[in-house]
């Protein structure tokens, strides 16, 4: 649609009562009116489709969108809505109008308040809509109105760009054609999931759900079978939305569909099974590490979505500030010891050691990696997949890696004592061993250690640093604002008045660009503990964790709520995140 034309509200009767109000109140002239009839009336006996009277105002200029808007809202004693490119809306209030429903009647929710459901709309004289929207929601509404290109627009965002595709493939699978095959059993959709013509609507589901979570940028899509509904979530920047939900009755043959395309046993529901899907996408190719497992209502898929072009990353992009960065990259380059990077599942180690790999990843070095599962395949270096069904463990490719004389091990992770010995073991003849080690802090993977049963001389020579990381999202730069915090925000994270006099501050207002939320992508927030000598002798001893916190503290470690709190000071991130993602670091 052109984005000079005024979209009609409803038909020809609905343009007469639109211009005959312009032209009441003074927006318009009779003359202006009666021209623009005359050159409709004129298309009307050409061989062309007649433009409305509306719209041909519009291309001249006479007229816009938001004028109509505002005569409209006028007339009916409604208030214009606000600028909804900005607006944030709330997840309650989507959920109570689908995507198909909202632009069938050309209207967005806002909020739930109070027992109403707030929404903006394009045409208050769709009465009837209305109507049919109160009696789907069950509530009172309280209608707003906006211009068609805002609320097309805001659908769009809210909704996501190519949902509606989903929405028409869930009513395709609503009749009766497409039903029968739908509830087939997984063995009929084995034999020829791909080539039975009443299939294809569960196929292109399938691969919509995909397609559009890699769009929104996505890192998991959670596909749960619950006991009355079938859940599609993903997970962007590492917060879990809610999508459009497929009916229920599609369980038994989207999750066969996905099995398939992971190449895993469909036939096999009782036990967790593993794949991988690969797909095309703008010229790139993307996996889909798959997981299946059986819960009390059916199988649970997650896919984790693997970017290769998110590893090519340098230490800036990861969140490195540039003295911390500087320290980082003489770590990496060392020629021997053990560096370790520490922090709970989904805090970014995996990402972190494979940037550092990418970093140091030359012709003339041999680097080998053994990992359970290998998520992302780097060109030029080799990668180890674990595979305990036939005995190839960490510890057992590590055995078999050192034969290969490789100058950089990465072990993806240290679970037990017999791997953790071969990788000091390897360190200390002469290899750079990286690694992975689940604790809170830096400081505590020194206590981790000799906990499994490593004796503390071999911790104190081979370790050289420990890093604990977590992720904190970023805020978006479509949608940035400088704001001031009140103390209470500043005492959250010990920001003194000295520096926040010479802080930048900001925050996100919700944007298109990220879905309301005001933070778009996520970046690492660190804690660099560097074992230096008299950190050695500590180790050698045996020191509690709260000792050797206290001197990494004393040599000039920062938490990682400080490194938090420098990020938040540059305009990087918000007071909020910071404090959510370390509230165990409070020190």
């Amino acid at each position: 649609m052109n984005s000079s034309t005024v979209p009609s509200p409803a038909a020809s009767a609905a343009d007469d009562f639109v211009l005959q109000l312009a032209v009441d109140r003074g927006v318009l002239q009779s003359a202006q009116v009666d021209a623009a009839r005359a050159i409709a009336a004129g298309h009307a006996e050409s061989a062309k489709p007649a433009p409305h009277v509306l719209d041909v105002l519009a291309q001249q200029g006479a007229i816009s969108s938001r004028q109509v808007a505002e005569l409209l809202a006028t007339e009916f004693g409604m208030p214009m809505a606000p600028d909804l490119s900005n607006i944030r809306v709330t997840g309650d209030a989507l959920e109570l109008i689908p995507r198909a429903l909202a632009a069938k009647h050309q209207v967005v929710p806002l909020s739930r308040e109070s027992g109403k459901l707030r929404l903006a709309i394009a045409d208050p004289l769709d009465t009837d809509g209305l109507d049919a929207l109160g009696y789907t929601v069950k509530m009172p509404l309280e209608p707003v109105v906006a211009t068609p290109e805002e609320i097309t627009a805001a659908i769009d965002r809210f909704y996501g760009k190519d949902a509606n595709s989903i929405d028409e493939l869930l009513n395709d699978l609503s009749g009766t054609g497409a039903d029968a095959s739908a509830v087939t059993t997984e063995a009929n959709a084995a034999a020829d999931v791909s080539n039975t013509e009443a299939d294809a609507p569960i196929i292109k589901l399938v691969h919509q759900i995909i397609l559009e979570a890699i769009q929104r940028r996505a890192s998991d899509i959670h596909i749960e079978p619950l006991e009355k509904r079938f859940r599609v979530r993903y997970r962007i920047d590492g917060v879990l939305l809610e999508v459009e939900n497929p009916p229920k009755r599609l369980q038994l043959s989207i999750i066969s569909r996905l099995k398939i395309m992971a190449n895993i046993s469909i036939a096999e529901k009782r036990i967790p099974q593993d794949g991988r899907i690969q797909i095309g996408m703008n010229g790139k190719q993307l996996d889909l590490r798959v997981s299946s497992l059986p819960t009390a209502h059916g199988e649970s898929i997650v896919m984790r979505i693997l970017d290769k072009e998110g590893l090519q990353l340098g230490l800036p992009e990861l969140g490195f500030l540039s003295d911390d960065a500087a320290t980082f990259e003489k770590l990496i380059t060392l020629p021997d010891g053990i560096l370790l990077v520490t922090g709970p599942t989904g805090s970014g180690k995996t990402t972190t050691l494979y940037g550092c790999l990418h970093f140091i990843n030359k012709p003339d070095r041999k680097i080998i990696t053994v990992e359970d599962p290998v998520e992302y395949q780097l060109n030029g270096i080799n990668q180890v997949p674990v595979r305990h069904d036939v005995g190839m463990t960490f510890a057992s490719a590590l055995r078999a890696m050192l034969r290969q004389a490789p100058n950089i091990i990465m072990v993806g992770e240290i679970r037990d004592l017999e791997t953790a010995e071969i990788a000091i073991n390897a360190s200390l003849t002469g290899h750079m061993v990286f690694s992975t080690l689940h604790t809170n802090d830096a400081p505590g993977a020194v206590t981790r250690l000799i906990d499994i049963g490593v004796k503390p001389f071999l911790v104190s020579t081979s370790l050289r640093a420990i890093m604990a990381q977590r992720l904190v999202r970023k805020i978006c730069l479509k949608c940035k604002r400088s704001y001031t915090p009140d103390a209470r925000e500043l005492r959250a994270l010990n920001i003194n008045p000295a520096q926040a006099a010479h802080a930048t501050f900001a925050k996100g207002d919700g944007c298109a660009d990220c879905n309301s939320t005001g933070y778009r992508a996520r970046m690492g927030i660190f804690e660099i503990f560097v074992v230096n000598e008299e950190v050695q002798r500590m180790i050698y001893e045996n020191v509690g964790t709260a000792k050797l916190r206290e001197k990494a503290r004393s040599l000039g470690m920062r938490t990682m709520r400080e490194d938090g709190a420098r990020k938040v000071t540059a305009g990087l991130t918000t007071i909020e995140e910071v404090v959510s993602i370390t509230v165990g670091d409070a020190s």
